[in-house]
């Protein structure tokens, strides 16, 4: 059964749900539905079009309220012209948008609720889907507490890698060479966080361990890989100050935004997501392991954690920068194979089966 599905998020420049919905758009496309997206726009518009999805662009990011009436009045006409079988609204506005303009005629509607957020009306919207996707129990088990959400609508879908794109056989060795060449990264050994520049991201923790590591591994670099938005940049600078601080310039790199992840991935040695709350685990953990590169993160009670100690890397406490320095040093004594890394994902972490699940819950709805 082919459906013409819309999926709604605020924007598609980075981040784990923007190329979550990229890679949903082409798998759905692959299988012959009719894809749509609806965002105020971004620079990973161009992939998802080549793909064989239509983008649509209307302000579902802005929280202004003043031109929230404008904003429903337009996804409404616009849901009128697709008409699709299914909305799945993956954000706190865009739903809210969405609830307003959905109401005549009412279409099948799917929320994914992709982290722990705080708890308040504002929040509650991302439960009142027909069906609730969740990215992990630790989510589930969130809503359930603090919406008593019914639990016979919610579906847990682990976000899934594309083991074909996160390859190590697949990876083009020219653009590897020129991240390389780019940012002096020949002869040193590469340890990377990636993620947007946001104070959930514990940049400060990694910047600090990093100068421990420098200490004992000299050769070693520091890669921070992500963006920020204008109401981020002071946040953004007072990083640079912090580095500056620790006496690390030349050793601590921010890359900016990066749309070939799979190639940072493939200049690193290590991976650390030191975030401070994880409600699922993490987009950037699955994709380093499924291209065999150890990863370091923090965890979160409850959550099923795919890093094991000494498996495919260490387990790490909130905001300790000696259990991130001790465990990178440990990583760089410790002989990790590729292969062995790799085959530590699951089949549910993969892609395949988190679009064949998500699809089923469409079904399930029509």
């Amino acid at each position: 059964m082919n459906m013409r599905i819309a999926q709604l998020l605020p924007e598609l420049n980075e981040g784990g749900v923007e190329r979550g919905v990229v890679e949903t758009n082409r798998e759905f496309t692959l299988q012959g539905h009719d894809s749509h997206v609806i965002s105020v726009g971004g620079r990973l518009v161009d992939d998802l079009v080549a793909n064989g999805g239509s983008h649509h662009h209307i302000d579902i990011c802005s929280k202004n309220i003043l031109s929230a009436p404008l904003r429903v009045r337009q996804l409404n006409e616009l849901l009128d012209r697709v008409n699709p079988d299914i909305i799945h609204a993956r954000s706190r506005v865009p739903a809210w948008l969405a609830h307003f303009a959905n109401k005549k005629p009412k279409r099948p509607f799917v929320t994914t609720v992709h982290g722990l957020n705080s708890v308040n009306r504002y929040s509650k919207i991302m439960t009142s889907g027909d069906r609730v996707i969740c990215v992990s129990e630790v989510v589930r088990s969130y809503i359930m507490k603090h919406y008593n959400t019914d639990p016979n609508i919610i579906h847990v879908i682990q976000r899934g890698v594309d083991m074909n794109r996160f390859n190590p056989n697949t990876v083009d060795p020219s653009k590897v060479a020129q991240l390389n060449e780019k940012f002096g990264l020949n002869g040193k050994i590469v340890i990377t966080s990636v993620g947007r520049i946001t104070w959930l991201k514990d940049y400060e923790t990694f910047i600090k361990s990093m100068a421990k590591v420098c200490q004992h591994t000299p050769e070693a670099v520091g890669l921070i890989v992500g963006g920020y938005r204008k109401d981020k940049s002071d946040y953004f600078k007072s990083l640079q100050q912090l580095v500056a601080d620790h006496k690390l310039e030349g050793r601590i790199i921010f890359t900016g935004s990066q749309v070939d992840i799979a190639s940072i991935y493939a200049v690193s040695d290590i991976m650390v997501n030191a975030s401070l709350k994880m409600g699922n685990m993490g987009r950037t953990v699955v994709e380093a392991l499924a291209l065999g590169i150890p990863v370091i993160a923090t965890t979160f009670e409850g959550l099923r954690n795919l890093v094991e100690d000494e498996k495919n890397g260490y387990v790490i406490n909130n905001k300790d920068v000696n259990s991130l320095a001790d465990a990178l040093i440990r990583t760089l004594r410790t002989s990790f194979t590729v292969g062995a890394i790799r085959s530590t994902v699951p089949e549910e972490y993969t892609l395949d089966h988190m679009v064949k699940s998500i699809l089923g819950v469409y079904q399930q709805l029509l």
